[in-house]
């Protein structure tokens, strides 16, 4: 099987929000995981927030509020999703391998 094929643990069968500041992603094998918006955003990892030749963070927390929220979530293909911000941003993608990776947490 490929690396990128998808697979269970890697697959979400619901992402919903979990009160005002977690979000919470149940997994294809039976996981959740909760992720606080706020850290969801500062770890954005477009060409916005991320130098694409140096791999440096160009996103300064301090200009992204505490009381950041997702607005929408998207999906993009069966791979990852998109969300745009109540901070505006909205280019950053976030594939469902790094996500299960970065959970902050397991239930």
């Amino acid at each position: 099987m490929s690396d990128s094929a998808p697979t269970p643990a890697t697959t979400p069968s619901q992402i919903e929000q979990d009160g005002l500041r977690y979000l919470a992603i149940t997994w294809g094998d039976g996981v959740r995981q909760r992720f606080e918006v706020r850290a969801l955003r500062l770890a954005c990892g477009c060409a916005e927030c991320v130098d694409e030749w140096s791999g440096a963070g160009r996103l300064d927390p301090e200009q992204v509020p505490e009381d950041v929220h997702p607005l929408q979530i998207e999906g993009v293909g069966r791979y990852a999703i998109q969300i745009s911000w109540s901070d505006g941003h909205s280019s950053g993608i976030y594939p469902f391998r790094r996500l299960r990776d970065i959970g902050d947490g397991t239930e």
